[in-house]
């Protein structure tokens, strides 16, 4: 299902070469929000506006930067753990 969402954000242009370069992991998040959104076949993904899509791909952004700011501080803790 999110792999049809990935290839509408793709045919709009709404992806970074960044995200376009790190499928999987938007496809994974994608189809987390699209979940959240009540949103579960490829029939309806067809039909959500060019707006709303906009606004998934956004909170794929929000949760995948929180998501990278997590693994960076427990990197840095990691790292700071290992040097005591």
């Amino acid at each position: 299902m999110s792999e049809f969402a990935f290839i509408r954000f793709l045919s709009l242009s709404l992806l970074t070469e960044e995200e376009k370069e790190n499928k999987n992991e938007i496809i994974e998040i994608t189809e987390q929000v699209l979940d959240a959104e009540g949103i579960e076949c490829d029939s309806k993904i067809s039909k959500v506006s060019e707006e709303k899509l906009k606004e998934i791909l956004e909170e794929v952004r929000k949760i995948r930067k929180k998501k990278r700011k997590t693994y960076d501080e427990n990197e840095i803790a990691n790292t700071v753990e290992e040097a005591n």
